[in-house]
């Protein structure tokens, strides 16, 4: 195949020549890959980063078996390290939820389902049972409030975890969110936290505040700033908020709040389209992407977006489903794939790309990296879905700088 290729590139006039041939490097990583081995590595890997935490936490053994690792300038090293297990378990689930409530598949992936739903309902059992050793901290200090969110988040994500949890699991799950009601936010994407909270709360039939709701919703508004981007509290700063948090938690709110704020949602449709457009173009050819702001070392978690706009078929039309599984699939491996990346015995340890303890601001602990599981989404697609069997395609990057020509970016407003 190698020689067939070689023999149609010597018919080329050297410019074209020079351009084919770095087309074919360029897309070295979509021409590896098929549709089906793209999404047996997404499992794969999803398992790899997954497994340590919920088999041990569904044994009720996750204080004693996962090593807690601190930033070099961690500000809290006693509070961050109660806070690191339920951000582990909380950002770990919102990620894998919607794979969790998914059906079908091939029979490996039917029996790997299978065994992560029950390890799943038996670890939020022991997250929110007083009486187990693994009992989180659901309001020590003000991180509960983020992580207790990524929690409700995968509820509503996965309404089969809700379904199948039992009323006493069920009201100590909701007991442990309100314990988060004393924590005050603080005036940024924090507001969104609370929010959450309240949508699930919403969402199931369970008293919940609406000024909560509204405050956040507002407030968003008014951090708004143009393009698709809103501003993470008063000041802008360049980083991966507006996908981390602001537009998949902005979105999820809306959708439940109900009429009051359809108005809202349809604006807030508009700047998701634009932002994932923007996403897009921010993987470059090879899967890096630039490597700014804070919290950098949540890793694949800097596209939570895209990837939320890929589950829920919502992808602006100028994104082929396939081309951004491709880009999605080369950030996985740029991420996870590197050496260092994951301890001697399978835990995640901080960094971008390895272990790079000192790219950690001063609030990250080894449960926080797991925010990266929520590049997983459209694992709750079906294999079927045109995000899964689309043929492999380059991306916007690899386009461009592979000379092809195509249509130029715009601004919305």
């Amino acid at each position: 195949m190698r020689s067939a290729a070689i023999g149609l590139l010597d018919t080329f006039e050297p410019m074209t020549f020079r351009r084919f041939a770095l087309l074919l490097f360029l897309c070295a990583p979509v021409a590896v890959f098929s549709q089906t081995a793209d999404r047996a590595y997404w499992l794969e890997t999803m398992d790899k980063l997954a497994r340590p935490v919920l088999s041990n936490l569904a044994k009720d053994n996750l204080r004693q078996a996962m090593p807690v690792k601190l930033s070099p300038k961690i500000d809290n090293a006693a509070l961050r390290s109660q806070d690191a297990y339920l951000e582990a378990f909380g950002r770990l689930m919102s990620g894998i939820a919607p794979w969790l409530g998914g059906e079908g598949g091939s029979a490996k992936e039917v029996a790997l389902r299978t065994q992560y739903r029950a390890w799943a309902l038996k670890a939020i059992g022991n997250a929110v049972n007083p009486a187990a050793k693994d009992y989180m901290a659901w309001d020590a200090g003000g991180q509960p409030l983020v992580d207790a969110s990524y929690l409700a988040l995968a509820f509503l994500r996965c309404p089969w975890l809700w379904e199948h949890l039992d009323t006493t699991t069920r009201r100590q799950v909701a007991d442990a969110f309100i314990r988060t009601r004393s924590i005050v936010p603080a005036f940024n994407n924090w507001l969104l936290f609370q929010g959450m909270i309240e949508a699930f709360f919403c969402h199931y039939g369970l008293p919940w505040d609406k000024v909560r709701i509204d405050y956040a919703l507002r407030q968003m508004e008014q951090w708004y700033i143009g393009d698709g981007v809103y501003s993470d509290g008063p000041e802008y700063h360049w980083d991966y908020y507006n996908s981390y948090v602001i537009h998949p938690y902005l979105f999820e709110i809306l959708t439940i709040a109900g009429d009051r704020y359809h108005g809202m949602l349809a604006t807030v449709r508009q700047r998701n389209e634009r932002y994932a457009e923007i996403q897009e173009r921010l993987i470059n050819t090879d899967g890096s992407y630039p490597a700014t702001g804070r919290s950098i070392v949540y890793r694949g978690g800097a596209f939570h977006h895209l990837a939320d706009m890929a589950w829920r078929q919502a992808l602006p039309s100028a994104l082929v489903p396939a081309q951004v599984r491709c880009a999605l699939t080369a950030v996985l491996h740029k991420t996870l794939d590197a050496p260092g990346t994951f301890s001697a015995d399978g835990w995640l340890q901080m960094g971008l790309a390895g272990s790079q303890p000192d790219l950690a601001d001063w609030y990250i602990t080894t449960g926080s990296g797991y925010l990266c599981a929520n590049i997983f989404l459209p694992l709750g697609l079906p294999e079927t879905d045109p995000f899964w069997a689309g043929a492999p395609m380059p991306w916007t990057a690899q386009k461009i700088w592979s000379g092809q020509d195509i249509t130029p970016d715009h601004a919305i407003d």
